[in-house]
């Protein structure tokens, strides 16, 4: 594993699982059980992290590793269910409250896929899970486009037998990883010329640095630390739909870009919950971390994570919508023009450089133990195929996401566009946030009083 993999397994624990999921809601009519089997068995050469476990080093002094699983049985990772009929879209939501809540084995490979049957006309779902140290969300998109077909009407072929390779010895394990944090300091000096190279970036080392005196000079706004506090082992689900027209004319009219609008719906909706609690005062922010896609091109299809993050104020306390939208694109017109997200690729390396994983592990687990005033929240857009995809000739209609939280964080949101449909997945604890519906709404909301604003 690399250094940013290695810490989404080790701050998992038993109230923070930390993988990433979707809900799938296809036409009818379901498959039958083993047909689905079938089809996931022969996709499996095309992704083959899904048959390998995690193996731990001895004494922690390396990161953990991918083996291959000897006693890899399908049928425990594709499994079946079903709604009371006819099931609509609450009790698909509150099945998959209840099945995203629950922490994958760490002793076997780290995903799951349950076909659900039971809803309304005629139609099914598919609930996939996958761990965080095994993708991010541009590269689980890269797994469902091997995993599902892109034509009604795709061919099959029967699945392949697969054995698993020799799973190495504690000894192999151990002389691997003091082998690799010998090399490591070499590794440190290979990367000295381009440290040197960037100097010579005058400019440009100026107007970064000028950007991350800028954010760091966010974390002084009154961040609205009501929302945070300690995760449990349950979770409230829900999910919230608008349109990429919408968010088209939005931006006609106002300008930006996808992701502001996303933005700046989020914000309606958190604006909404604290005013529904008597929380909401004028200048109060909700900050937010925003994932940011690293990953280039040669990367696509590689199953690690390539992710950095920038964090934004959603100022909740503005009453007006056009002016919160507009403070919301000065400060991701400042983190894009200053390269910000720079900054988050330069601290994922150095867990990547970390010598004593036992550390990594500490550092890793510590800020999930914490209380976190600072950060309320996280909102992540994950574009998605715009053409249709299908599993055994049945279209897929919609896709929701789901994102892990942690470190306090009660409340997180993932949106994902397919088909000209953003889809937003609120993730929230069940006990921290019981009004999260008022979130949910707030964010439609959002789009509406957007879609009526003038300049």
């Amino acid at each position: 594993m690399n250094g940013l993999d290695a810490s989404f397994y080790l701050i998992e624990d038993e109230n923070t699982p930390m993988h990433v999921a979707a809900v799938i809601v296809l036409e009818g009519p379901p498959p039958a059980y083993g047909d689905v089997v079938r089809l996931v068995a022969a996709k499996l050469p095309e992704v083959e992290r899904y048959r390998q476990r995690v193996r731990s080093v001895p004494f922690h002094v390396g990161r953990p590793v991918w083996v291959d699983d000897p006693h890899f049985q399908i049928l425990y990772h594709v499994r079946h269910t079903a709604v009371p009929a006819p099931g609509g879209d609450e009790q698909l939501r509150n099945l998959a409250g209840r099945i995203l809540a629950q922490r994958l084995d760490p002793k076997k490979p780290l995903w799951e896929m349950w076909l659900v049957e039971g809803l309304e006309d005629g139609k099914w779902a598919m609930i996939a899970k996958v761990h965080h140290c095994m993708v991010d969300g541009v590269a689980g998109m890269d797994l469902m486009t091997a995993l599902f077909d892109l034509t009604p009407d795709a061919a099959h072929p029967e699945p392949a037998p697969w054995t698993a390779h020799p799973e190495p010895s504690e000894l192999a394990l151990l002389a691997d990883a003091v082998r690799d944090n010998v090399l490591q300091p070499v590794r440190a000096a290979a990367n000295l010329p381009g440290l040197v190279a960037g100097l010579r970036r005058a400019p440009q080392m100026l107007d970064y640095a000028g950007g991350l005196v800028r954010q760091l000079a966010r974390f002084g706004a009154d961040s609205a630390s009501v929302l945070n506090g300690p995760i449990g082992p349950h979770r409230r689900w829900l999910w919230v739909e608008a349109t990429l027209d919408e968010t088209r004319e939005i931006r006609k009219e106002l300008g930006g870009t996808v992701n502001d609008v996303v933005l700046a719906a989020v914000t309606r909706g958190f604006r909404d919950q604290l005013a529904g609690r008597g929380r909401l005062e004028a200048g109060t922010v909700v900050r937010s971390g925003v994932p940011v896609s690293v990953r280039v091109p040669e990367e696509r299809g590689v199953l690690s994570n390539r992710v950095s993050a920038v964090f934004v104020n959603l100022p909740v306390g503005e009453d007006d919508p056009v002016r919160r939208y507009d403070l919301i694109r000065e400060q991701m017109d400042d983190l894009k023009a200053t390269g910000q997200e720079a900054a988050g690729v330069q601290i994922t390396r150095l867990t990547d450089a970390a010598v004593a994983p036992a550390l990594l592990a500490l550092g890793a687990r510590t800020p999930v133990r914490l209380f976190n005033p600072i950060v309320q929240t996280v909102t992540t857009n994950i574009p998605g195929p715009q053409f249709p995809l299908y599993i055994l000739g049945r279209r897929i209609q919609a896709m929701y996401p789901y994102v892990p939280l942690t470190g306090g964080i009660q409340i997180a949101t993932a949106i994902f566009s397919y088909m000209g449909r953003l889809s937003f997945g609120v993730n929230a604890d069940f006990d921290g946030q019981p009004d999260v519906e008022l979130m949910g709404k707030g964010v439609r909301a959002g789009f509406d009083e957007l879609l009526s604003a003038k300049r």
